[in-house]
């Protein structure tokens, strides 16, 4: 049976939170621009659809003019976005190891946010809160697959750790195809005090682990919720599964144990907006 219980106030951890930190602590770094290069031609398209007034210019190797780089060239161009012609030693020097396709974006640099602000605009945006907690998740691909699917569904804000985690980079910008700005992206020093300060501004914290009791179907999900997803091999950490409210659960059929993360995670946030919405 669906928890049917009213909602209530979950209960706060101690401390007392402050401007930009939970008792006297800092909880997140300040905003600063990180790497602002996005690679390869699915990347670069979804940012010239979605996010095309964070783009300054387009790079395009001067002897790549596949059908692909036209395609680019004019989508860029049709945006009033500068196509700059580079050397093919350029993409190499800048995307060691990574697919280019001699195709590049450079956007204005993406920011970290902090994480009152996010809470802030979450609760004063009317209905519930969602906001994602990514606990050391250490794959680049996962992290940015992750942040693709928080922003289809609307997502408040989306969480990750300085410590032991993949940060926004070029292989993410480029994995999440431009949704890196589209939602709000805070990185914090701990994640057991984000997480307190999250509880102490009425969010219910839920981890997802395959091995709870209650499943995503059970559980009432209209309350102000941080959803905790957990690393790719050792699932929630210590100090996340300490802080959970409730722990759910995806149930499985089949003869597959798990899922990798971003399916996880849109699995969840599908009831979510199902339960919702009705």
């Amino acid at each position: 049976m669906r928890d049917s219980s009213p909602i209530q106030r979950p209960h706060n951890r101690a401390g007392t939170a402050g401007d930009g930190g939970y008792g006297g602590l800092t909880i997140d770094r300040p905003r600063s621009a990180v790497d602002s290069l996005i690679p390869g031609f699915h990347g670069v398209r979804e940012t010239l659809i979605r996010g095309a007034r964070a783009v300054q210019e387009v790079w395009i190797a001067s002897k790549k003019r596949t059908g692909r780089a036209e395609e680019i060239i004019r989508m860029a161009r049709e945006r009033n976005i500068p196509v700059v012609f580079k050397d093919p030693a350029v993409f190499t020097r800048s995307f060691p190891g990574i697919p280019h396709q001699g195709i590049a974006a450079v956007t204005e640099g993406f920011h970290y946010e902090r994480l009152e602000r996010v809470v802030e605009r979450a609760v004063q945006a009317g209905g519930y809160g969602l906001i994602l907690v990514a606990d050391h998740i250490a794959d680049q691909g996962n992290l940015g697959a992750l942040i693709r699917t928080a922003a289809f569904f609307g997502a408040h804000g989306l969480v990750i750790p300085e410590d032991r985690s993949a940060g926004v980079d070029p292989i993410v910008l480029k994995r999440s195809a431009g949704a890196c700005f589209h939602i709000p992206i805070v990185r914090v020093v701990n994640i057991g005090r984000a997480l307190a300060f999250l509880a102490k501004n009425e969010f219910w914290i839920i981890g997802a682990s395959g091995e709870a009791r209650t499943t995503i179907y059970q559980f009432d999900w209209k309350r102000h919720v941080a959803l905790i997803l957990g690393n790719e091999q050792k699932g929630l950490s210590r100090p996340a599964r300490k802080a959970c409210h409730e722990i759910v659960s995806i149930p499985a059929r089949g003869a597959v144990e798990s899922l990798n993360v971003s399916v996880s995670s849109g699995v969840v946030l599908a009831e979510i907006f199902r339960q919702r919405a009705s």
